[in-house]
């Protein structure tokens, strides 16, 4: 396993332990409105804090994965050096 791959699961870690330690210090019921989506324009999500921020969270969490798996389909044909052989 690569340092690389501890780096990023110990901060991914930390950044779990950010979202449980906000659940556990909001749990008061708030409205959350978002009108640009436009169900929430008329009637807001109402629901504890913590919830609402874990659903933020996760979609962001998705997001991050979604963008970083689709930026592999090219077969690896990235950087500066390249392994042709010249003809001459």
């Amino acid at each position: 396993m690569s340092f690389s791959a501890i780096l990023r699961s110990i901060c991914f870690v930390l950044i779990l332990f950010m979202a449980l330690y906000v659940g556990m210090n909001n749990v008061h019921e708030i409205d959350f409105f978002f009108p640009i989506a436009g169900t929430t324009a008329k009637a807001p999500i109402h629901a504890s804090a913590a919830m609402i921020f874990f659903g933020m969270f996760v979609i962001g969490v998705l997001a991050g994965t979604i963008l970083t798996a689709g930026s592999g389909g090219g077969g690896g044909n990235g950087g500066g050096s390249s392994k042709k052989k010249s003809s001459r």
